[in-house]
């Protein structure tokens, strides 16, 4: 009974558009209420601070909102324009450079970021018009821009992968180290999509840089480039933990914008502190009423329950389990966000996976790609809708050119899915 509740609830609220934090929080505390039946509302209600701040008083995440202020910061200095810049001098003057362009910058700038949508708010303002001037329709302009910002997810360091190993209690480390390799291909992946899309376009170059104009495009874009360098460099080389990491950029931050690139003043740092915070603001507060909905799942044993369910069902097969895990990750991708997803699914999946031995390492790789397909899969990704804004287009428009770039993302999650040493190489 108490499992009809939290799921009917929680599909009914989803259905009828409410923000997927309500949906969890209602719902959760629906059957929250039932289970206590008969005892005062108060006394089945006072467990909830103490719920919400467990789970968002974890020291490890502290890293989301160090991260949300750096990405923000170094957007601000402007850094996605001058590794536009770059990439254009080295590659624009390819037959469908700009693409190639696109999908480059995006994965430089997911290691800044750490966010998808944030991506492509970033980058999109200029590489959707440049591509659309290149000779790509509008549509397929932003369809790319979308499915390059969800590399942000992948590539470390990523505010995704602290949730899963905040939730699974696996090294954030190991994770970053895992994500390099898996976002590499997706991002070639979404490459070859883009030139076999333009293959029958009269696709426009840029003119072919001089060497004295790519030095001067790396020179510019040098401190920017840098920064990825010294968070995944100190995490890997044992100077600081992931938290401490993110701290450390946003003090390399506000260095490079304030000193360097002198694009970032002073009286701004308020405003860009207001825009973290709110940020942070929604992503602690879904992360509040997923745990809770993860409590309401352990308290009433559902997650026992699923989890047995899944291990009786597999019989074993670590094929079919990652099977499942795929098809119910990639249809809850078209309507949870990343963070919810994960407090809802990482405590069913990581039981099983530690039966059937695998790696949770791999694990985590496979839902975050998973869940980054569905940052850029109608109805309810989020990145499309960021796209959308920004060329001008419609959903609809949108979802039938997004189509050949999720194919192409699906074969990459296959590969990663069933070829585990990609994940696991560096770990």
């Amino acid at each position: 009974m108490i499992a009809a509740v939290l799921f009917l609830s929680f599909a009914v609220l989803l259905i009828i558009g409410a923000p997927i934090a309500i949906c969890l929080g209602v719902s959760s505390v629906a059957a929250m209420l039932l289970q206590g039946a008969g005892r005062p509302v108060e006394t089945v209600m006072s467990s909830l601070p103490q719920l919400f701040s467990a789970s968002t008083s974890k020291f490890v995440l502290l890293a989301i909102p160090f991260f949300i202020l750096a990405g923000n910061i170094m957007d601000k200095a402007q850094i996605s324009k001058k590794l536009i810049r770059l990439a254009e001098t080295c590659v624009g003057h390819l037959r469908g450079g700009l693409a190639i362009v696109c999908v480059i910058v995006s994965c430089f700038f997911a290691a800044i970021s750490g966010s998808g949508p944030a991506t492509v708010a970033a980058l999109g303002l200029v590489m959707i018009p440049g591509m659309i001037r290149s000779g790509y329709s509008p549509a397929f302009s932003a369809a790319l821009m979308g499915c390059a910002g969800a590399i942000g997810v992948i590539i470390p360091p990523s505010i995704t992968f602290v949730v899963y190993g905040s939730i699974a209690d696996t090294s954030i480390g190991d994770l970053f180290k895992a994500g390099v390799i898996p976002g590499l291909i997706m991002g070639a992946a979404l490459i070859i999509a883009a030139l076999w899309v333009g293959r029958k376009t009269q696709l426009k170059s840029l003119p072919k840089a001089s060497g004295k104009e790519r030095w001067e495009a790396f020179k510019d874009a040098f401190w920017g480039l840098l920064m990825p360098v010294i968070i995944l460099g100190g995490i890997y080389g044992g100077f600081f933990t992931p938290t401490e990491a993110a701290a450390v950029s946003v003090v390399y931050g506000l260095f490079v914008g304030v000193f360097i690139y002198k694009t970032v003043r002073i009286k701004e740092l308020y405003a860009i502190i207001i825009d973290s915070a709110s940020t942070t603001a929604t992503v602690m507060f879904i992360t509040a009423t997923a745990s809770l909905f993860a409590y309401v799942l352990t308290r009433a044993r559902l997650d026992v329950a699923i989890s047995d369910g899944l291990v009786n069902l597999t019989h074993g097969s670590t094929f079919l389990f990652f099977l499942i895990v795929n098809i119910l990750l990639l249809i809850a991708g078209c309507f949870l966000d990343s963070t919810s997803a994960l407090y809802i699914f990482t405590p069913l999946f990581v039981p099983v996976a530690q039966t059937l031995g695998v790696d949770p390492i791999h694990l985590g790789v496979v839902m975050i790609v998973n869940l980054a397909i569905g940052l850029f899969t109608p109805p309810v990704g989020v990145n499309l809708y960021v796209a959308c804004g920004v060329a001008n287009v419609n959903l609809k428009q949108i979802s039938r050119a997004v189509v050949p770039l999720l194919i192409a993302s699906l074969i990459v999650l296959l590969i990663i899915t069933y070829i585990p040493g990609i994940s696991t190489l560096f770990t």
